[in-house]
């Protein structure tokens, strides 16, 4: 798959882009101008609808840099856009910071979108499970002391 279909839903839309070529993921803009106080989720459109083939999805993702220097994330990520979906992407953003207020402006990078093929898969019931080296350890039962 080299190329994605993608309609203009909003004149302040912009193609996602890479800021480098080997990147993994694309810029996603904010086509509207908001603010998220502490503690406070929107979500943000960025103007267009995709058309992701059959077999593929998309994957909405925070920005590292916004994460890190004002507390903004992506509240369901990894957001999930199915190759069906063919309505506008929207980015639901949640401010963590304890104390300010963040702005938003029309054109301000606000998350990533990573294209990712999927497998076909069947689910089988089975008596048991096959073993394994972590068997029924989880949630936080590799890396600390006994």
């Amino acid at each position: 798959m080299s190329e994605i279909a993608w309609l203009r839903m909003h004149d302040a839309a912009r193609l996602p882009t890479q800021a480098h070529a080997d990147d993994a993921g694309f810029d996603l803009y904010a086509t509207e101008s908001t603010t998220l106080a502490s503690g406070q989720r929107k979500a943000v459109g960025c103007g267009f609808g995709i058309a992701l083939p059959d077999g593929y999805a998309a994957l909405v993702l925070p920005r590292s840099g916004l994460a890190l220097k004002a507390g903004l994330t992506v509240l369901n990520a990894p957001g999930l856009i199915d190759a069906g979906y063919r309505g506008e992407v929207r980015v639901i953003l949640i401010n963590h910071d304890p104390a300010t207020t963040h702005a938003i402006a029309v054109g301000d990078r606000i998350a990533q979108l990573v294209i990712t093929a999927l497998p076909t898969v069947t689910f089988a019931e089975h008596d048991s499970l096959p073993e394994s080296t972590r068997g029924t350890g989880g949630f936080g039962s590799t890396g600390q002391s006994a």
